[in-house]
């Protein structure tokens, strides 16, 4: 092989070298989120509120972002292991979680937490708050809300209700409840609200407390009672159901919201973008009835909002889980 023939090679060489390293390069400077799709973590399984929200505004918010964001369910330890997966993955926002009020809760509980909301999450934004209802099997003696209160104070440790897991939003209404009423329930957690609802409706549990997407289908075809709202006021898709307050249990809220996480350090620029589609998608026609009909009220906000709403509720759990002394540790 001659000299000549040798450092033309070489040339070559180098010159598919520069061209890789520029080509790769260029990709990790393209602008977000041209690079790859978008991934949605749903730390439940399907069927349950953070499923149905995060179904309903994906496509939306794909569309405003120009890139396909993918659905993927990471049930376990009451949500908490899904969103450990967002907390440790690459902060370039193209994984992200959907979130409920839980997070608020789970440090207070006893329960194994392993991220710290406030340092490993960088606030998106919050999308949506939603009822959360008691419901019941069509076999038990009780059909108002406030026979369900006289008969849980009468029948202590008798009654069981499911929830989605330990640690979950539905599972401390119940605790709240019983502490409030000064009663006992026995908790049956699930891996999801999906097989909650079902064994609640096979007659393997007489209650459950259960967000009004996830269960006002089978109350509407007549599978399940729905007896009251745990929160502060009613919904106006079921404006006969009463609230908890008004059977006479007072300072009783269970209101569960739900909002989207960043790992933290995710840069600014990128939670503005996936904050601006969000907003797009929320303001979509299309979507605000899927979402009325589904029981969920828009409740869109900037990411310093969402940061000052994580504190606030906070604060408010560690108080009420300290004063009636609930614990549901792992």
């Amino acid at each position: 092989m001659t000299t000549t023939t040798t450092i033309a090679r070489l040339a070559r060489t180098a010159l598919a070298g520069m061209l890789a390293l520029t080509a790769l390069g260029a990709a990790a400077q393209a602008p977000f989120p041209t690079q790859k799709p978008i991934t949605l973590v749903v730390p439940f399984a399907p069927g349950g509120g953070n499923d149905i929200l995060a179904r309903l505004i994906a496509p939306k918010m794909g569309q405003a972002l120009g890139q396909t964001i993918v659905i993927e369910n990471k049930p376990g330890a009451g949500g908490n292991l899904g969103a450990d997966y967002v907390a440790h993955a690459a902060p370039d926002g193209y994984t992200l979680v959907i979130a409920s009020s839980q997070v608020t809760m789970n440090p207070f509980l006893g329960i194994k937490v392993p991220f710290r909301i406030e340092a490993d999450f960088e606030p998106v934004g919050r999308i949506a708050s939603v009822p959360i209802m008691l419901v019941a099997n069509n076999q038990q003696p009780f059909r108002t809300l406030q026979d369900f209160i006289e008969y849980s104070r009468a029948n202590p440790g008798k009654l069981s209700y499911s929830s989605p897991g330990n640690g979950t939003p539905q599972h401390l209404a119940g605790e709240v409840f019983a502490k409030l009423n000064k009663t006992e329930l026995l908790h049956v957690p699930y891996r999801g609200t999906g097989p909650s609802i079902t064994d609640l409706m096979g007659g393997q549990v007489q209650l459950s407390f259960a967000t009004f997407a996830s269960a006002i289908e089978y109350v509407r075809a007549g599978r399940l009672r729905a007896l009251g709202i745990a929160g502060t006021r009613r919904t106006p898709l079921m404006p006969d159901l009463p609230t908890f307050a008004e059977a006479g249990i007072k300072g009783y809220d269970a209101e569960l919201w739900y909002s989207l996480l960043a790992p933290a350090k995710t840069p600014r620029p990128v939670i503005d973008r996936i904050n601006a589609a969000m907003l797009a998608a929320l303001k979509s026609p299309e979507v605000s009835a899927q979402m009325a009909r589904q029981g969920f009220e828009p409740q869109a906000s900037s990411p310093a909002e969402l940061k000052a709403q994580l504190g606030k509720d906070m604060a408010r759990w560690q108080r009420l889980i300290q004063e009636n002394g609930i614990k549901v540790g792992l």
